[in-house]
C-alpha cells in the first residue's frame, strides 16, 4: 500500500498493463485493448457465419416490426413539427420551393476523422479464403484489412470470384467485413447484443449467442491484440458492463472470459463509473449516448447511485434511420433500395452520413453529399444528392416519438428470472484485512452495481431522463452538483451543437419549485467514444491486487455464491489514485 502512495503513475502502467485486457462491449461496437495503450480498437460487435439455411436469413435476429403503423406515424410527424418550430424550419408538409431565401449549404467538419472519407464508397467484403495448396495463396488476401473502403480496389476478386477449385468460403467473418457482404452469398449476420442486452430470441437461441459473443472475442484477441490461446493465462481481464446488462448476463459473460478465453483472473467495472474515472472526475451525471440504447447515471464520489438509473432505448443508429426517413419524405432520397434491416452496408452508409453532416443548429440546414446504391454484389452505385433537415435527426434525443425506436425492439426479458446476485452480498470490510483503509468509507458496500430487477425502459426524451435522474439523487447540494457536473459520452456526443442543446433542455425541464438555477455539461478530457474503455484501464491497473478480482480456478469449480466472501467494492483510496494518475 506504501507503494501504491509512492509509486508513478506511469509506472504502475508500464508493470501492470501489458498483461491487462480491457473489454468494454456495446450493442454496436466492441472497445477493446491493452491496459497501457491510448486507445482501444473499435470492431463492430457482430458475425457473419456460412449457412446452408434455404430460404436465407440475411439477418438472424428476433422478428423486426419493419413496418410503422399509423398511430407511429403520425406521432413522428407531430415530432418532426415540434422540432421543425423549435429550429424555426419549414414544418413537415410546408412548401419551401417558393421560399425567396436560399437554402444554406455546407459541410459539416466537425470532429470526427471519418469525415475525410465520407463520400467513399464502401466494397463487398471477399468471402473466400484460398486453398492453402495453391500457389497463388498470400496472407493478404486471407486477412483483408477490415478499414479498407477504398472503392475499386479488390474489384477483380470481388466481382468475378474466384475458381472453386481454389477457394472456399470462410467459416465466419466478424467486425465491418461482416456488414459489407453481399447479400447473395451464404452467411447470416448475427449480433449477439440488441439495446444493451444479449439478443437472446426463439429465432437466436441462448447459446448461439454465448458462441458468437466466445467467437468474436477470440477472433479480436487474436488478430488484433495478437494473444494466442497459449498465453492467455498470463492476461488477466477488465470487463467495462453497460447499466443496462442483468446480473446473469454479467455472469454469462464472465463465464465466456474465465472458462472459454481462458484467462487467469477477471474483474468488472460499470461503464458510468468508468467514464467518471476516464476523465478524471469524481462526481458527475454520466449520459450514455450508445448505438442502441441510452443510460443515465449518477456518481457521487466514486460511488455509483443505482436509485438514479435511468434506461431509453434509442441510440445513434435511430437517428441514422430518421435521417434517412426524413430524406425520403422530403423526396431528396434517390430511387434505390435502401433497406438497414437487412443489408447491413445500408447502415453503415446512414451512420457515416450521420457523422459527418448531422448537428444541431436553428435554420434550414442543407448538404450536398453522395450516397451508394449496394445491389446483390455489384459494384456501388453513386449518387449526388442534397440533404435537408439535417439538423431535425439528433433533436429525436428530446422527441423519442420522431425516432419509433420500436422498429428495433429490445430483446424479449422473459429469459431473465435467475435473482441469484453474484454482486451484491454483503461484505463487511475491516482494517486487519485491508491495512490503510478506513472500514467505514467503503464506496459501494451498501450500493447495488447491477439491480436483481429486470431493468425497466423509460419513455421519455433524454432531457426529462436526465433531470429525473439527477433530482433522484436527493440532498439538493447534490442535486446542484450534478446539474453542473454533466458527462456526455458514446460516439453521439460527438454531434455538433448537442452540448448547449442539452443544457438549454434540461435547464427547462426542472421543476420550477426546485431552487436550481444552472446547468453545465463539462467538456470531456477524453474521447467520449471511449472514455469508459479508458476509465476501465485506469481502475485495472490501479486496482490489480484487490480481492474484487475473480480468478479462473475458483470461478470454473465454484462460481461466485451469496456467502462466498466477494464484492464488487473499492475505497475512496482508489479513486484519490486514478485522479492522481488522470493529471499527471
Amino acid at each position: 500500500m506504501d507503494y501504491l502512495k509512492t509509486v508513478v503513475p506511469s509506472q504502475l502502467v508500464s508493470e501492470r498493463g501489458s498483461n491487462l485486457v480491457v473489454i468494454n462491449p456495446g450493442s454496436a461496437n466492441l472497445r477493446v485493448g491493452l491496459a497501457h495503450q491510448d486507445t482501444p480498437f473499435i470492431v463492430p460487435h457482430c458475425i457473419a457465419r456460412r449457412t446452408t439455411q434455404i430460404p436465407k436469413l440475411n439477418v438472424q435476429d428476433q422478428i423486426l416490426n419493419s413496418q410503422v403503423t399509423t398511430a407511429q406515424h403520425m406521432e413522428r410527424e407531430k415530432a418532426y413539427d415540434a422540432i421543425a418550430s423549435l429550429l424555426k424550419i419549414p414544418f413537415l408538409d410546408e412548401e419551401v420551393a417558393n421560399n425567396s431565401f436560399p437554402r444554406k449549404m455546407g459541410r459539416i467538419d466537425g470532429y470526427n476523422p471519418i469525415n475525410a472519407r465520407k463520400d467513399t464508397a464502401f466494397t463487398w467484403t471477399d468471402v473466400y479464403v484460398k486453398d492453402q495448396n495453391s500457389s497463388m495463396v498470400s496472407e493478404s488476401s486471407m486477412n483483408r484489412s477490415e478499414g479498407n473502403d477504398s472503392l475499386g480496389q479488390h474489384e477483380g476478386t470481388d466481382s468475378e470470384g474466384p475458381s472453386s477449385s481454389e477457394c472456399k468460403f470462410k467459416e465466419f467473418i466478424c467486425g465491418e467485413e461482416a456488414l459489407r457482404i453481399s447479400p447473395t452469398e451464404p452467411y447470416s449476420l448475427r449480433r449477439p447484443i440488441r439495446r444493451g442486452h444479449l439478443n437472446i430470441s426463439q429465432h437466436y437461441p441462448f447459446q448461439q449467442v454465448l458462441e458468437d459473443l466466445q467467437t468474436i472475442w477470440d477472433w479480436i484477441l487474436i488478430e488484433k491484440l495478437h494473444i494466442p490461446h497459449h498465453e492467455r493465462s498470463l492476461y488477466s481481464v477488465i470487463l467495462v458492463a453497460s447499466e443496462t446488462f442483468d446480473n446473469r448476463e454479467i455472469k454469462e459473460i464472465l463465464s465466456i472470459l474465465l472458462r472459454d478465453l481462458h484467462f487467469s483472473s477477471a474483474v468488472v467495472h460499470q461503464e458510468g463509473l468508468a467514464a467518471v474515472f476516464g476523465n478524471g472526475l469524481s462526481t458527475a451525471c454520466v449520459v450514455n449516448i450508445g448505438a442502441q440504447a441510452t443510460s443515465v447515471i449518477c456518481i457521487e464520489d466514486g460511488m455509483a447511485l443505482p436509485n438514479t438509473e435511468k434506461t431509453l432505448p434509442f441510440g445513434g443508429e435511430d437517428i441514422s434511420r430518421c435521417l434517412l426517413w426524413t430524406q425520403r419524405h422530403h423526396q431528396t432520397w434517390p430511387q434505390i433500395r435502401t433497406d438497414i434491416l437487412t443489408k447491413p452496408i445500408d447502415l453503415l452508409m446512414l451512420n457515416r452520413l450521420k457523422e459527418s453532416y448531422c448537428e444541431i443548429k436553428e435554420g434550414e440546414l442543407d448538404a450536398a453529399a453522395v450516397v451508394h446504391s449496394y445491389e446483390d454484389g455489384m459494384p456501388p452505385g453513386s449518387h449526388k444528392i442534397r440533404l435537408t433537415a439535417l439538423n431535425v435527426p439528433p433533436m429525436g434525443l428530446f422527441h423519442p416519438a420522431l425516432l419509433v425506436p420500436d422498429v428495433y425492439p429490445p430483446p424479449p426479458r422473459s429469459w431473465f428470472h435467475d435473482y441469484e446476485d453474484m454482486l451484491e452480498d454483503v461484505w463487511n470490510m475491516s482494517d486487519s484485512q485491508f491495512p490503510g483503509i478506513s472500514a467505514g468509507l467503503p464506496m459501494w458496500d451498501n450500493y447495488p452495481v447491477f439491480s436483481t430487477k429486470p431493468k425497466k425502459e423509460e419513455k421519455v426524451g433524454l432531457a426529462e431522463a436526465i433531470t429525473s435522474s439527477i433530482l433522484s439523487a436527493g440532498r439538493i447540494d447534490l442535486q446542484r452538483k450534478l446539474f453542473c457536473s454533466i458527462q456526455l459520452i458514446g460516439g453521439v456526443a460527438l454531434t455538433g451543437g448537442l452540448i448547449p442543446v442539452v443544457e438549454e433542455r434540461v435547464l427547462h425541464t426542472i421543476p420550477s419549485n426546485e431552487a436550481i438555477d444552472t446547468v453545465e455539461v463539462l467538456q470531456s478530457r477524453t474521447n467520449p467514444t471511449f472514455v469508459s474503455w479508458r476509465g476501465g484501464a485506469i481502475l485495472g491497473v490501479l486496482d490489480f491486487s484487490r480481492d474484487a478480482w475473480i480468478h479462473r480456478d475458483d470461478w470454473i469449480r465454484n462460481g461466485i455464491h451469496i456467502g462466498s466472501g466477494r464484492k464488487y467494492k473499492d475505497s475512496y483510496f482508489l479513486q484519490a489514485q486514478a485522479m492522481c494518475y488522470i493529471n499527471s
